[in-house]
């Protein structure tokens, strides 16, 4: 029996990463009888809608993945998380000092630091080499919206599916509407907004995002369905060949391999990525990115093991034979060398050379705004609002909860 259990809760499906994590907790448990790391899983929505209930239970999780930003910070205004700066800050800083300082700044509101970081990512565009070949669109030239718009008309003349679509989940439709406003109004329009100045979310920047993936949706770049097609579907279309494009993590190219229906998928030479594309006369720039700042959180309950077990799991030993294996770009300095996969550590490269990295937008304005961005980028794309409803909604939705 053991005389301490950590209860993690995560939301992880990729095979790749649940057999390093086994790895990981049996060498810990080894190394530390008495103690047992017992995981719960939960999937992603219904991690994010029941998370707030299990905080505030008699039985929480003891520690649980984060995405930080607005919903980090909710969290920690109820007091159900654990401030871990102290522990972060002891001996010298040395616990600080294993991970990327600005992953450490992502974790961290009104100055103290409330998460474990543990990984970095990017979003961006993932092409089908030989699909595109077919259609003749050549990727190198698609550096503007204007650019990727003819791409999709050039294969839906050849008759291919242009993007993989998972509106059902709707966030995945959100990295379209993010990106885009980041590309028209670049930091400054975001900075603006989210300090409530001016026009906020309905300035001009965020209307024309709007218009920019209302062009899109015209152009039914997405397979049949895809409203009610939930991540990971489209990376096993992407996988399967049926599709050119995929809108995803960098993790995409490892783990296709295992959501194809042949449980084999693209040769990962076949697979090319590029950033998402600049619009014409926008303040954004090509090398600032969105992706995730994640980590894991302490409940304010939680035995000291768990803070043990969340330093182990991240530590650059565990960070660097994740990175080796292609399955995360580790938050702990240095582990990322370890990356194999061409495309991943490209992704990793980029991040490096990031200007300006978003954390996505659902997590980075709060649960209440983020599900009013998740939602009206769905209608926008589906042609069910207009460009200047969406920015009105998500301005009200952001001047209700500030």
């Amino acid at each position: 029996m053991a005389d301490v259990t950590v209860k993690w809760m995560h939301l992880n499906t990729d095979p790749g990463i649940g057999a390093a994590w086994d790895e990981i907790v049996k060498n810990y448990e080894a190394a530390h009888p008495g103690v047992k790391i017992e995981m719960q899983f939960l999937e992603n929505e219904a991690f994010k809608a029941k998370l707030p209930t299990l905080l505030q239970s008699n039985d929480p999780p003891h520690l649980f993945y984060t995405w930080g930003g607005g919903v980090l910070a909710a969290q920690a205004e109820t007091g159900a998380i654990k401030d871990v700066t102290e522990a972060m800050d002891a001996d010298g800083g040395k616990l600080k000092a294993v991970y990327s300082p600005a992953l450490v700044n992502g974790l961290t509101v009104d100055g103290k630091i409330y998460a474990v970081p543990y990984q970095t990512g990017l979003v961006s565009f993932y092409y089908n080499k030989k699909l595109f070949e077919k259609a003749g669109v050549d990727a190198a030239s698609i550096k503007s919206w204007d650019d990727f718009l003819a791409a999709v008309k050039k294969l839906k003349d050849a008759g291919i599916t242009p993007i993989a679509g998972g509106g059902g989940d709707k966030w995945p439709i959100h990295f379209y509407w993010g990106y885009l406003a980041m590309r028209e109004g670049g930091k400054a329009a975001f900075d603006a907004a989210k300090a409530s100045e001016g026009d906020g979310f309905k300035s001009e920047a965020f209307v024309k995002a709007g218009a920019d993936l209302a062009a899109l949706g015209k152009l039914e770049p997405f397979q049949q369905g895809y409203l009610g097609t939930k991540w990971p579907v489209p990376v096993g279309m992407f996988a399967d060949g049926k599709a050119a494009m995929l809108l995803g993590f960098d993790s995409t190219t490892v783990q296709q391999h295992t959501l194809a229906a042949d449980g084999k998928g693209l040769d990962e030479n076949d697979i090319g990525m590029f950033p998402f594309p600049t619009v014409a006369g926008g303040a954004g720039k090509l090398t600032d990115t969105m992706g995730g700042i994640n980590g894991w959180v302490l409940t304010k309950n939680a035995p000291p093991e768990a803070l043990d077990f969340a330093a182990f799991l991240t530590n650059k030993e565990n960070q660097t034979m994740m990175a080796s294996k292609n399955l995360i770009i580790p938050a702990a300095v240095g582990a990322g060398s370890a990356i194999g996969q061409p495309l991943v550590k490209s992704a990793a490269e980029q991040l490096a050379a990031s200007t300006w990295h978003q954390n996505f937008l659902d997590q980075d304005l709060g649960p209440a705004v983020g599900r009013v961005v998740n939602d009206v980028s769905v209608e926008i794309v589906s042609g069910q609002m207009s460009p200047e409803d969406a920015a009105q909604q998500i301005q009200d939705a952001w001047a209700l909860d500030h």
